[in-house]
């Protein structure tokens, strides 16, 4: 994720990741639930079992995932690995992982960062360049309005609401995003994306489409991988389109 795509871009790039593998929202949700199964008490978990319901996760997945997590069924011990680096013309890329295997995800990562011209790095390389935030998207088409969202997202701890073509973005600390969450979901506002992500703090726009190209099949790429959790730029240039 980097620059605000459209909500069609948006949406043809959640289809594409719902049909390619429930795995990952079944390892997200064991690893939450390590901290507690019930997600009334789990934040962490009432968010990850919210994806992966709208992913069309069934529910007795869910509740397996759940089981494993706080062991009442036997199941993997996944590691959380963040890899950093650039992708080609020098596009920070951030790559959250969640694993049982490092050897393999490292192992993988890098050789999509070979393939498509780009260079992974240290840790700490260009995680400098985002900052922490939870991130709401609405989509104009639902009939929500900024005001709407102002009377309710700012009240309960949001820093900022930004109005685009298509959609309104709603942005807030991690620390507040819980209770943003609880409160639209309170008032009815359904959002297409609700998540705590890595958001650019500073840009870069590659200087020609091979780049472009490039960027677009490794972050593809590392997306069908079934470790790959999230995959973030800070390109300036819409890359689901």
């Amino acid at each position: 994720m980097g620059r605000h795509g459209t909500i069609a871009g948006r949406k043809a790039a959640q289809d594409s990741k719902r049909a390619a593998s429930f795995t990952k929202y079944a390892r997200l949700i064991t690893v939450a639930a390590k901290a507690g199964g019930d997600p009334d008490y789990n934040p962490s978990l009432r968010t990850a079992i919210d994806k992966a319901k709208a992913a069309g996760l069934p529910n007795d997945n869910i509740k397996r995932a759940i089981q494993k997590g706080t062991g009442e069924l036997e199941g993997e011990s996944y590691e959380e690995l963040t890899f950093e680096g650039y992708g080609a013309g020098g596009v920070a890329v951030v790559v959250e992982t969640l694993t049982d295997n490092k050897n393999r995800t490292t192992s993988s990562v890098k050789h999509a960062f070979d393939k498509f011209g780009g260079n992974l790095g240290t840790p700490g390389c260009v995680s400098y360049m985002f900052t922490r935030k939870g991130v709401f998207v609405f989509d104009k088409e639902t009939g929500v309005t900024e005001e709407q969202l102002m009377d309710v997202a700012l009240e309960a701890g949001a820093d900022d609401i930004v109005e685009y073509d298509d959609s309104f973005e709603v942005t807030c600390s991690p620390e507040a995003f819980d209770a943003v969450s609880k409160a639209l979901k309170d008032a009815n506002l359904e959002a297409l994306e609700a998540d705590i992500n890595n958001v650019p703090s500073m840009e870069s726009t590659p200087s020609d489409n091979s780049a472009i190209s490039n960027l677009k099949k490794m972050i593809e790429t590392l997306e069908d991988d079934d470790d790959v959790q999230k995959v973030f730029t800070n390109c300036a240039i819409d890359l689901y389109e």
